[in-house]
């Protein structure tokens, strides 16, 4: 080609195109599954969330259900059996049948306290018991250690609360979920997916705010299956949460570690109103809810907050005044081998596999093209100058110049040296050109060695003595008669082109012969690159046993020439590889005999090799198959 660089720069261009038109493509996929992944993230969290509320809510439902179904004169420390619902508040009559309050000893966890707040405001428990009533507690119910200890949590509980503080704190402790609530303030701004998200968790906690008090009722009205006075009424335990005294010592943690959790509900007996709940053991409580979500939510925390009806409540329980901050969700599974990315990585992989096939094409196409342009070149020289000698002796002995016959035997004996030589290229080029397409064009057959150099012995000898040399046969009767499986036509051609060479570059020697031997060793020696035959030429060869076992006999042609240096034995075999100037320069040929030996040779299961072990001159190596079973 003349300008190969065009070749490169549009390929480049080419290159370049479809390199930014990928990397545009990956950048766009990978946002986009970045997005999808962060969005499947969230929607996972929104799930374990939704879950670890339910769980949450379902294990503390029982608590307070079992809180709202007691009685409400097992608030005090002994109560009159005999009264059953009526006058359980009225003051104790010698005699009467007492029966101890199954809150009399202190609760188990997660309840530190019961407590009652009586209409004057006096704040008491059932654990601790005064008077004469503590003397009955102590004979047999409970222990002095355990009064001891609910009445220092008495205390400390008399110390929040008061009792107008009281009775307002259950009003704001719960949000009526049979009410809409309606998404306002910081959810105005954010965008149609968020608010979708607020509104979906708002529904979810006003069905667990439905889910837990339907239970809770149901319940309350098992346990109590008593006739209830008119006088009396009893409220539903409603959670609450208490700030801490500031008079109070520290307990640890953060402020809101010290707030009180409570549950806490009314009564009215005769009109007049009572208090009544337990102090519920907040770090317990918290403890016991995060062992049912730690699979759901490993790093979750739980924190006591007074629910606002103008939030969404996407994360906060229906039972008791606690919002849950879910922290954040294990990834799953190779947060980069997603099956986006991994599309990518294959598409990458495809296109780099293209442009290195379509850059090895060019660069075998230009090779080729340049190659052939070099061997067109060098047809050209090799035919200008038989033409030239053609036309020369041609006129001179058609003008009758040549008077002497001689010379004029000289004259046509120099034209049918010359017309061989023409008719030899043109037998390599077509030969060549036949082998190219697929169609070597002879015919294999079993064949003796001996048959094999008898019918082209002539040719040979021929052409050596045309170079002024002697074509020299070394054989045995053995070798000789050894069969073959080869193309005749092939093993002729090969021959004469091997001898050819030998005319051609072994011409100056001062010994003349052409050893034509049959028999003896192959060499072998380093292995060569098997995808590159013109490096088969690059070997240095060692005797190697075994040959006629292996199924091959040789025939080596050797001269006394010059020899073939290592740096042109690597492209010995590559055809195309002479060029006009290289043809100028040097004996005539185009480069093309060897390579079309080596392929005639390799079609027919044999091969052709050099042989560098040869100190004196070259030698070729060609190997035969020999007959089966032989």
């Amino acid at each position: 080609m003349k300008r190969p660089w065009h070749i490169c720069l549009a390929f480049g261009l080419c290159t370049a195109v479809a390199l930014g038109a990928m990397g545009w493509v990956t950048l766009t996929a990978v946002r986009l599954d970045r997005a999808e992944g962060e969005t499947r993230r969230q929607a996972e969290l929104e799930e374990n969330v939704r879950l670890a509320l339910w769980r949450m809510d379902s294990t503390i439902a029982p608590l307070i259900a079992q809180e709202n179904a007691r009685p409400y004169f097992v608030y005090s420390s002994f109560y009159p059996a005999e009264r059953a619902y009526t006058r359980m508040f009225a003051e104790i009559v010698r005699g009467e049948v007492l029966m101890p309050s199954p809150l009399l000893s202190l609760p188990a966890s997660p309840v530190l306290l019961h407590f009652q707040l009586g209409p004057e405001g006096d704040l008491n428990s059932p654990q601790v018991p005064t008077g004469n009533m503590r003397d009955l507690a102590e004979s047999g119910y409970t222990t002095p250690e355990n009064i001891e200890a609910a009445d220092s949590r008495l205390s400390r509980l008399k110390a929040r609360i008061d009792r107008p503080t009281f009775l307002a704190a259950p009003a704001k402790a719960r949000h009526d979920p049979s009410v809409p609530t309606r998404l306002t303030g910081p959810s105005a701004g954010k965008s149609r997916p968020e608010v979708s998200q607020a509104a979906r968790n708002t529904n979810e906690y006003q069905a667990r705010s439905r889910s837990f008090q339907s239970a809770a009722s149901q319940d309350w009205n098992v346990a109590n299956q008593l006739p209830v006075p008119p006088n009396v009424s009893e409220g539903v335990m409603e959670p609450m949460r208490i700030p801490k005294a500031k008079a109070e010592p520290p307990a640890g943690g953060t402020a809101s570690e010290g707030d009180a959790l409570l549950l806490a509900r009314r009564v009215t007996v005769g009109g007049r109103e009572y208090i009544q709940g337990c102090w519920l053991d907040w770090p317990a409580i918290r403890a016991m809810l995060l062992g049912q979500i730690t699979d759901l939510l490993p790093q979750a925390t739980l924190k006591l907050c007074v629910p606002d009806p103008g939030e969404r409540f996407s994360r906060s329980l229906a039972a008791l005044p606690i919002r849950l901050a879910p922290g954040s969700v294990p990834a799953t599974g190779s947060p980069w081998a997603t099956p986006v990315r991994l599309a990518l990585v294959t598409a990458w992989g495809c296109v780099a596999m293209a442009l290195a096939a379509v850059a090895a094409l060019l660069a075998g196409a230009v090779l080729l093209s340049e190659r052939r342009a070099a061997f067109v070149s060098a047809v050209t020289h090799e035919l200008r100058t038989p033409l030239t000698t053609f036309r020369m002796y041609t006129e001179m002995l058609l003008e009758g110049m040549v008077p002497d016959e001689d010379k004029r035997r000289r004259y046509l004996a120099t034209l049918r040296t010359e017309a061989e030589r023409l008719g030899h290229l043109v037998e390599n080029v077509l030969a060549y050109a036949r082998l190219e397409r697929g169609r070597p064009g002879g015919r294999i057959d079993d064949v003796a060695l001996g048959a094999l150099i008898e019918r082209c012995r002539e040719r040979l000898a021929r052409r050596a003595e045309q170079a002024g040399m002697n074509l020299v046969l070394e054989a045995d009767e053995a070798g000789l008669a050894t069969v073959v499986r080869a193309d005749p036509a092939a093993v002729e051609q090969i021959l004469l082109n091997l001898v050819d060479n030998a005319c051609k570059y072994a011409a100056s020697a001062g010994d003349k012969r052409i050893h034509l031997e049959i028999g003896g060793d192959r060499r072998d020696g380093p292995p060569s690159d098997p995808s590159d035959p013109s490096d088969q030429s690059d070997r240095l060869q060692r005797p190697r046993a075994g040959d006629r076992e292996r199924g091959h006999r040789f025939l080596r042609v050797r001269d006394h020439g010059p020899g073939i240096s290592k740096s042109d034995a690597r492209r010995l075999f590559r055809p195309f590889s002479k060029s006009a100037r290289d043809a100028a320069n040097s004996v005539p040929g185009v480069g093309l005999g060897l390579a079309l030996s080596q392929r005639l040779a390799r079609a027919m299961g044999g091969s052709l090799d050099l042989d560098r072990s040869v100190a004196d001159g070259a030698c070729f190596v060609l190997g035969l198959r020999m007959e089966c079973g032989l």
